[in-house]
């Protein structure tokens, strides 16, 4: 029997199988749940609540007698159901279910954005739910393929590709690959996967596939109109816009593996100072502590830090600390997250998830995680966090290896606070955000101040930019072609709705100071990260000790390089300077719009084909066009400039139309830059007369 129901908001559709329930949430937007009972409106997801409908949608369900029921042959005994579909209009967008319990997305002109597709003509349909016990199952959803299509975001992966049609990701959290699953097509929609299961999602020529390994039921939302820009706007409504980034941040960080002690950090700061170098933020990275899960400076190596934050503020300097979420059973707050359940459970085995060598041991110990998708536990560490770094000024938190980095990924084993780790483990790196967010903001609170600080997270789920994180693309290579792939990462990041991102400057792993083709890598990224949303240095340089207490990289400093390479550097460190106000407003237009500060082409030029196609320029804000160099010995580039605006070379005034592709000069001090129109941006530095 197949019954339609509606109410003032929702449409509904069931069988003695299924449900499907599409419901308005926000302008132009529905939520789609389907499981196969009651249903679920406790689950955990990224959505916010629905904003009261205005106008109400105009709901419409086909009489009962207009329904019938068959016997088909072509699909034996099983019955087929035909007739008018019910309609839930609502804006700009238009959904029908059919009989049969069929989606299709249209737009306000009839146009199908995106329809279910089943799998098979008999069974199973578009949605199937295989039950694994207890209210769980293992559950696909499928959409039909189209011709041509182009899909962006999914959060932040390596494979180098900015239009991810025809791949498929791993709905995981690793290292260097982030979750987000936020799909941007260019056929006019956007889809939330409100479902922090661990799956995949299957970007097909013969469809798309969604699947959720372990969960309770379907969740997406869809929003179509306004543009790509309108979709990312409608996208921050329904999971949170970011804050507004503090001033500070759109400066240039310095970070090394590793500051060893005190003295290091203090002597690299003063150097800065001393050379007349800006620098914003400085970094204590891991092993700064007794044991994981102490959460605080070890005397031994750091005696006087409330003194170090004292100095460095006096430079115009912020700290910031590197904060795990690993738990070390030797640590001092071990037996109270233990004994009050603050850990992250096994549903077999040990009490712990990984094996990892901490500051006191140079072979592996076994650690834990704590779970911040209880609430108790983001307090405590909190509480922690508070006494030990907050209370002396310290409000930039580095929470690397947040995925968390577990060995073996065997998330069906974990227990968490929110349910099984099949079903919510993507979820952690949010939680975990917002325990420092929450608390920070508390305190903040407290004492009637602004609120300034961030997180600086290795992973994040949707709705994490809501928390004040910003992300970085993880332990990534050290040359041309992983450079190459940080474009695309960062900007389908910033597709899925975070503003907020960098990459190590240099790479990761590796990179010799003293070799000249590593020196040319470093200054072409370095001009890459001085027009990215953050400017940040890192990275395990040679010659690189083996990880224990006393592990640490080679040299990364700017004049760590050479005199060529730090003379280049040093003019980007200036220019950022110049053009950080600009970078402030783009974080502004983030904050309320949910438009990124580094932006696809097509963001800007959508009714441009050529656009969407461009994978390795980007722009920042909307008035500057960035095209790093990514060939070794290169001197020069090709530059697409999209359709629609006037374009100049920020370096020679030179001026090209749109819809050209100019072959531009690029000398190793030089990264091609075009001002759009009549803009102007003092990237030259001003004219001493």
């Amino acid at each position: 029997m197949t019954v339609f129901r509606q109410d003032a908001t929702s449409l509904e559709w069931r069988n003695a199988e299924q449900f499907v329930r599409v419901e308005v949430w926000g302008p132009d937007a529905v939520r789609v749940r389907s499981g196969t009972g009651r249903l679920l409106d406790d689950l955990p997801g990224a959505l916010l609540d629905a904003p009261e409908p205005t106008p109400a949608p105009v709901i419409e369900i086909p009489a009962a007698d207009a329904i019938t029921v068959s016997a088909e042959a072509a699909i034996g005994a099983r019955s087929a159901v035909h007739g008018p579909s019910a309609v839930l209009r609502h804006g700009g967008l238009r959904v029908e279910i059919s009989p049969a319990g069929l989606l299709r997305f249209l737009d306000a002109d009839g146009a199908e954005l995106l329809a279910e597709r089943p799998a098979h003509v008999w069974w199973p349909g578009a949605r199937h739910f295989g039950p694994l016990g207890n209210g769980r199952h293992r559950i696909e959803q499928l959409f039909q393929a189209y011709d041509g299509e182009r899909l962006y975001g999914l959060g932040q992966h390596q494979h180098g590709l900015l239009d991810q049609k025809g791949a498929v990701i791993d709905l995981v959290q690793r290292n260097t690959e982030v979750s987000i699953p936020f799909l941007l097509s260019d056929r006019g929609y956007g889809l939330l996967w409100n479902n922090p299961a661990a799956g995949t999602v299957e970007l097909a020529s013969t469809g798309t596939r969604w699947t959720a390994h372990q969960a309770r039921q379907i969740d997406y939302w869809f929003t179509a109109g306004g543009g790509p820009a309108g979709i990312l706007s409608r996208y921050a409504d329904a999971t949170g816009h970011s804050p507004e980034l503090p001033g500070w941040a759109t400066g240039f960080w310095q970070s090394k593996l590793r500051y060893r002690t005190q003295q290091e950090l203090l002597d690299v700061a003063r150097e800065h100072q001393r050379r007349g170098l800006p620098l914003s933020v400085i970094v204590a990275d891991f092993f700064h502590w007794p044991a994981m899960g102490d959460w605080r400076f070890d005397e031994a190596d750091w005696p006087d830090p409330k003194q170090m934050v004292a100095e460095l503020d006096a430079m115009g300097v912020k700290l910031m600390v590197s904060v795990w979420p690993s738990v070390n059973p030797a640590s001092e707050n071990w037996p109270a997250l233990s004994e009050r359940g603050l850990l992250v459970g096994n549903e077999s085995g040990a009490a712990t998830h990984t094996r990892w060598i901490d500051k006191q041991s140079d072979t592996p110990v076994e650690v834990a995680f704590y779970d911040p998708t209880n609430p108790q536990a983001r307090a405590f560490v909190w509480d922690t966090v508070k006494r030990n770094y907050a209370d002396l000024g310290i409000n930039v938190f580095w929470l690397d290896a947040c995925e968390p980095e577990m060995v073996p990924m065997h998330h069906a084993n974990l227990r968490l606070w929110a349910g099984n780790g099949a079903e919510v483990a993507n979820l952690y790196p949010r939680e975990h955000a917002r325990a420092f967010w929450e608390g920070m903001t508390a305190d903040a609170e407290q004492q009637g101040a602004p609120q300034d600080g961030l997180t600086f997270c290795r992973s994040a789920w949707a709705g994490s930019q809501r928390y004040g994180a910003a992300l970085w693309s993880g332990d990534i290579g050290v040359d041309f072609d992983a450079l190459r792939r940080q474009i695309t990462a960062g900007l389908n990041t910033s597709l899925s709705g975070l503003p907020w991102w960098c990459a190590d400057i240099g790479g990761f792993h590796g990179g010799d100071p003293d070799d000249p083709a590593y020196r040319e890598v470093m200054v072409r990224w370095f001009q890459f990260g001085a027009f990215s949303p953050l400017f940040r240095m890192h990275g395990h340089r040679e010659p690189r000790t083996a990880l224990g207490a006393g592990i640490s990289g080679g040299p990364n400093e700017v004049w760590s390089y050479g005199e060529q390479a730090g003379a280049i550097m040093a003019d980007y460190l200036a220019l950022r300077e110049r053009l950080r106000p600009y970078l402030r407003q783009q974080m502004e237009t983030a904050a309320r719009t949910g438009l990124p500060p580094m932006r696809a082409l097509f963001l800007e030029f959508p009714g441009d084909p050529a656009a969407w196609e461009v994978a390795d320029a980007y722009l920042l804000g909307p008035d500057l066009l960035v095209a790093p160099v990514l060939e070794a010995g290169a001197t020069s580039r090709t530059v697409y400039l999209p359709v629609g605006a006037r374009w100049t070379d920020a370096w020679t005034g030179e001026q090209f139309a749109g819809g050209t592709s100019p072959l531009v000069r690029a000398p190793l001090e030089r990264i091609p830059l075009f001002l759009r129109d009549d803009a102007s941006l003092p990237i030259l530095p001003a004219r001493v007369i």
